[in-house]
Protein backbone atom coordinates (compact mmCIF):
# COMPACT_ATOMS: atom_id res chain seq x y z
CA UNK A 1 0.00 0.00 0.00
CA UNK A 2 1.08 3.36 -0.78
CA UNK A 3 -0.56 5.56 1.41
CA UNK A 4 0.60 9.15 -0.12
CA UNK A 5 -1.47 9.41 -3.23
CA UNK A 6 -4.48 6.68 -3.82
CA UNK A 7 -2.91 5.85 -6.91
CA UNK A 8 -3.68 1.98 -7.22
CA UNK A 9 0.63 1.36 -7.68
CA UNK A 10 2.20 -1.15 -5.58
CA UNK A 11 5.48 0.40 -4.65
CA UNK A 12 6.52 -2.31 -1.77
CA UNK A 13 9.29 -4.39 -3.65
CA UNK A 14 12.61 -5.73 -3.29
CA UNK A 15 15.54 -6.51 -5.59
CA UNK A 16 18.16 -8.73 -5.58
CA UNK A 17 20.78 -6.04 -6.85
CA UNK A 18 21.12 -2.38 -8.07
CA UNK A 19 18.07 -2.05 -9.89
CA UNK A 20 16.44 -5.63 -11.24
CA UNK A 21 12.73 -5.78 -9.83
CA UNK A 22 9.25 -6.89 -9.21
CA UNK A 23 6.35 -4.36 -8.43
CA UNK A 24 4.19 -4.91 -5.98
CA UNK A 25 0.45 -6.13 -6.41
CA UNK A 26 -2.13 -2.88 -7.11
CA UNK A 27 -3.54 -1.24 -4.08
CA UNK A 28 -5.75 1.94 -2.83
CA UNK A 29 -6.03 3.79 0.69
CA UNK A 30 -7.22 0.94 3.45
CA UNK A 31 -10.57 2.10 4.93
CA UNK A 32 -10.40 2.49 8.82
CA UNK A 33 -6.69 1.64 8.29
CA UNK A 34 -4.82 3.16 11.69
CA UNK A 35 -3.73 6.85 10.97
CA UNK A 36 -0.17 6.49 13.07
CA UNK A 37 0.19 3.42 10.67
CA UNK A 38 -0.50 5.27 7.06
CA UNK A 39 1.80 7.92 8.76
CA UNK A 40 4.40 5.03 9.11
CA UNK A 41 3.67 3.46 5.93
CA UNK A 42 4.23 6.87 3.94
CA UNK A 43 7.13 7.29 5.31
CA UNK A 44 8.40 3.92 4.88
CA UNK A 45 7.56 4.30 0.91
CA UNK A 46 9.51 7.70 0.79
CA UNK A 47 12.26 6.28 2.68
CA UNK A 48 12.75 3.17 0.07
CA UNK A 49 12.22 5.45 -2.64
CA UNK A 50 15.11 7.51 -1.53
CA UNK A 51 17.31 5.43 -1.12
CA UNK A 52 16.71 4.25 -4.94
CA UNK A 53 17.05 7.67 -5.93
CA UNK A 54 20.23 8.31 -4.32
CA UNK A 55 21.68 5.22 -6.43
CA UNK A 56 20.24 7.20 -9.44
CA UNK A 57 21.93 10.11 -8.53
CA UNK A 58 25.40 8.37 -7.75
CA UNK A 59 25.02 6.80 -11.47
CA UNK A 60 24.12 10.18 -12.77
CA UNK A 61 26.73 12.27 -11.28
CA UNK A 62 29.16 9.60 -12.04
CA UNK A 63 28.59 9.49 -15.59
CA UNK A 64 28.09 13.65 -16.02
CA UNK A 65 24.80 13.14 -16.84
CA UNK A 66 22.23 15.80 -16.75
CA UNK A 67 18.72 14.21 -15.08
CA UNK A 68 15.61 16.33 -15.79
CA UNK A 69 12.32 15.27 -14.08
CA UNK A 70 9.57 16.91 -16.56
CA UNK A 71 6.57 17.24 -14.37
CA UNK A 72 2.66 18.93 -15.36
CA UNK A 73 -0.66 18.33 -15.28
CA UNK A 74 -2.14 16.49 -18.76
CA UNK A 75 -2.18 18.78 -21.71
CA UNK A 76 0.69 21.04 -20.89
CA UNK A 77 2.21 20.11 -23.98
CA UNK A 78 5.55 18.88 -22.09
CA UNK A 79 5.77 16.08 -25.72
CA UNK A 80 5.91 18.23 -28.15
CA UNK A 81 8.69 20.86 -25.90
CA UNK A 82 10.63 17.49 -25.57
CA UNK A 83 10.01 16.77 -29.13
CA UNK A 84 11.43 20.42 -30.59
CA UNK A 85 14.05 20.26 -27.91
CA UNK A 86 15.47 17.09 -29.11
CA UNK A 87 15.03 18.51 -32.70
CA UNK A 88 17.60 21.76 -31.55
CA UNK A 89 19.67 19.77 -29.91
CA UNK A 90 20.36 16.29 -30.69
CA UNK A 91 23.45 16.84 -32.99
CA UNK A 92 24.94 18.90 -30.26
CA UNK A 93 24.39 16.62 -27.32
CA UNK A 94 23.74 12.47 -26.62
CA UNK A 95 19.94 12.80 -25.27
CA UNK A 96 17.92 9.44 -24.17
CA UNK A 97 14.17 9.53 -22.94
CA UNK A 98 12.26 7.47 -20.12
CA UNK A 99 8.63 8.54 -20.78
CA UNK A 100 5.99 8.09 -17.94
CA UNK A 101 2.43 6.90 -18.73
CA UNK A 102 -0.75 5.35 -17.59
CA UNK A 103 -1.16 3.87 -21.34
CA UNK A 104 -0.19 3.05 -24.55
CA UNK A 105 3.39 3.55 -25.88
CA UNK A 106 2.72 6.57 -28.35
CA UNK A 107 4.40 9.08 -26.71
CA UNK A 108 8.03 7.22 -26.88
CA UNK A 109 6.84 6.21 -30.33
CA UNK A 110 6.83 10.34 -30.90
CA UNK A 111 10.14 10.80 -29.21
CA UNK A 112 11.95 7.18 -31.20
CA UNK A 113 10.96 9.16 -34.15
CA UNK A 114 13.46 12.02 -33.89
CA UNK A 115 15.94 10.00 -33.80
CA UNK A 116 16.87 9.34 -29.88
CA UNK A 117 16.34 6.30 -27.60
CA UNK A 118 13.53 6.63 -25.48
CA UNK A 119 11.62 3.91 -23.40
CA UNK A 120 8.42 3.54 -21.84
CA UNK A 121 6.99 2.85 -18.76
CA UNK A 122 3.15 2.40 -18.20
CA UNK A 123 1.91 2.63 -15.29
CA UNK A 124 -1.28 1.47 -15.06
CA UNK A 125 -3.18 2.93 -12.21
CA UNK A 126 0.02 4.74 -11.24
CA UNK A 127 -0.15 8.61 -11.08
CA UNK A 128 3.82 9.04 -11.18
CA UNK A 129 6.90 7.03 -11.83
CA UNK A 130 9.27 6.35 -8.77
CA UNK A 131 13.12 6.41 -8.66
CA UNK A 132 13.10 2.28 -8.74
CA UNK A 133 11.21 1.99 -12.46
CA UNK A 134 13.62 4.66 -13.51
CA UNK A 135 16.87 2.86 -12.20
CA UNK A 136 15.40 -0.94 -14.00
CA UNK A 137 15.21 1.45 -17.29
CA UNK A 138 18.39 2.68 -16.80
CA UNK A 139 19.93 -0.54 -17.32
CA UNK A 140 18.21 -0.98 -20.87
CA UNK A 141 18.73 2.39 -22.09
CA UNK A 142 22.55 2.69 -21.00
CA UNK A 143 22.90 6.21 -21.14
CA UNK A 144 25.84 8.19 -22.75
CA UNK A 145 28.27 9.62 -20.25
CA UNK A 146 28.22 13.14 -20.28
CA UNK A 147 24.64 13.28 -22.02
CA UNK A 148 20.97 14.62 -21.20
CA UNK A 149 18.68 12.30 -19.77
CA UNK A 150 15.01 13.40 -19.80
CA UNK A 151 12.73 11.82 -17.71
CA UNK A 152 8.97 12.63 -19.00
CA UNK A 153 6.78 11.85 -15.79
CA UNK A 154 3.08 10.97 -15.85
CA UNK A 155 0.72 13.64 -16.58
CA UNK A 156 0.22 15.15 -12.49
CA UNK A 157 0.41 18.15 -10.42
CA UNK A 158 0.18 16.13 -7.09
CA UNK A 159 1.80 12.68 -6.80
CA UNK A 160 5.41 13.07 -8.33
CA UNK A 161 6.23 16.00 -6.29
CA UNK A 162 6.94 13.42 -3.15
CA UNK A 163 8.79 10.67 -5.28
CA UNK A 164 12.93 11.95 -5.70
CA UNK A 165 13.92 10.00 -8.98
CA UNK A 166 17.63 11.09 -8.40
CA UNK A 167 17.27 14.34 -10.99
CA UNK A 168 19.16 16.67 -10.91
CA UNK A 169 16.22 19.28 -11.30
CA UNK A 170 12.62 19.21 -11.50
CA UNK A 171 11.02 20.83 -14.03
CA UNK A 172 7.26 21.99 -14.05
CA UNK A 173 5.64 23.14 -17.13
CA UNK A 174 2.79 24.98 -17.22
CA UNK A 175 0.29 25.90 -19.96
CA UNK A 176 -0.98 29.47 -20.53
CA UNK A 177 -4.24 27.20 -21.54
CA UNK A 178 -4.46 26.36 -17.48
CA UNK A 179 -4.90 28.93 -14.67
CA UNK A 180 -2.38 31.47 -13.21
CA UNK A 181 -2.93 30.12 -10.03
CA UNK A 182 -2.00 26.41 -10.62
CA UNK A 183 1.07 27.47 -8.17
CA UNK A 184 -0.59 28.16 -5.50
CA UNK A 185 -3.69 25.06 -5.98
CA UNK A 186 -0.40 22.81 -5.98
CA UNK A 187 2.40 24.27 -4.20
CA UNK A 188 4.34 21.15 -3.53
CA UNK A 189 5.20 20.77 -7.22
CA UNK A 190 5.97 24.06 -7.27
CA UNK A 191 8.13 24.24 -4.11
CA UNK A 192 9.79 20.94 -5.66
CA UNK A 193 10.51 22.26 -9.05
CA UNK A 194 14.10 24.63 -9.93
CA UNK A 195 12.38 25.50 -13.36
CA UNK A 196 9.11 26.75 -14.08
CA UNK A 197 8.26 26.68 -18.09
CA UNK A 198 5.37 28.56 -19.46
CA UNK A 199 4.21 27.51 -22.40
CA UNK A 200 2.09 27.88 -25.55
CA UNK A 201 2.69 31.77 -25.26
CA UNK A 202 1.51 32.02 -28.62
CA UNK A 203 -2.05 31.92 -27.45
CA UNK A 204 -1.43 34.78 -24.88
CA UNK A 205 -3.73 37.46 -26.85
CA UNK A 206 -6.39 34.87 -27.09
CA UNK A 207 -6.50 34.28 -22.93
CA UNK A 208 -7.68 35.81 -19.88
CA UNK A 209 -4.02 34.92 -18.65
CA UNK A 210 -2.33 36.99 -16.22
CA UNK A 211 1.60 36.02 -16.52
CA UNK A 212 3.15 38.40 -14.22
CA UNK A 213 0.40 36.93 -12.09
CA UNK A 214 1.51 33.23 -12.38
CA UNK A 215 4.97 34.03 -11.95
CA UNK A 216 4.40 35.97 -8.56
CA UNK A 217 2.42 33.06 -7.28
CA UNK A 218 5.20 30.96 -8.61
CA UNK A 219 7.98 32.85 -6.61
CA UNK A 220 5.29 32.99 -3.33
CA UNK A 221 5.24 29.12 -3.11
CA UNK A 222 8.62 29.20 -4.05
CA UNK A 223 10.97 32.25 -3.89
CA UNK A 224 14.28 30.12 -5.48
CA UNK A 225 12.21 29.37 -8.74
CA UNK A 226 13.68 30.42 -12.55
CA UNK A 227 10.67 30.77 -15.19
CA UNK A 228 11.36 30.86 -18.84
CA UNK A 229 8.21 31.51 -20.90
CA UNK A 230 8.08 29.82 -24.57
CA UNK A 231 6.38 28.12 -27.10
CA UNK A 232 7.31 25.11 -28.12
CA UNK A 233 5.05 25.18 -31.33
CA UNK A 234 6.40 28.42 -32.88
CA UNK A 235 9.85 28.31 -31.23
CA UNK A 236 9.80 31.58 -29.18
CA UNK A 237 11.80 31.38 -26.35
CA UNK A 238 13.31 28.40 -26.87
CA UNK A 239 16.66 29.39 -27.22
CA UNK A 240 16.72 30.27 -23.66
CA UNK A 241 15.46 27.12 -22.86
CA UNK A 242 18.65 25.61 -24.64
CA UNK A 243 20.71 28.10 -23.29
CA UNK A 244 20.08 27.02 -19.52
CA UNK A 245 20.15 22.69 -20.53
CA UNK A 246 23.70 23.66 -21.89
CA UNK A 247 24.46 25.59 -18.89
CA UNK A 248 23.09 22.87 -16.60
CA UNK A 249 25.00 20.25 -18.67
CA UNK A 250 28.36 21.90 -18.38
CA UNK A 251 27.75 21.85 -14.55
CA UNK A 252 27.41 18.33 -14.31
CA UNK A 253 30.24 18.10 -17.28
CA UNK A 254 32.61 20.14 -14.46
CA UNK A 255 31.28 17.96 -11.67
CA UNK A 256 31.73 14.87 -13.57
CA UNK A 257 35.68 16.23 -14.80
Amino acid sequence: MCGICGCGEGHSHDHEHEHSHEHGPAHSHAPGLNPKRMVQIEQDILAKNNRYAATNRHYFEERGILALNLVSSPGSGKTTLLTETIARLKEEVAITVIEGDQQTARDAERIRATGVPALQINTGKGCHLDAHRVGHALESLQPKHQSVLFIENVGNLVCPSAFDLGEAHKVVILSVTEGEDKPLKYPDMFHAADLMILNKTDLLPYLDFDSEACIQFAKQVNPRIKVLSLSAKTGEGMEQWLRWLKAELELQRIAYA
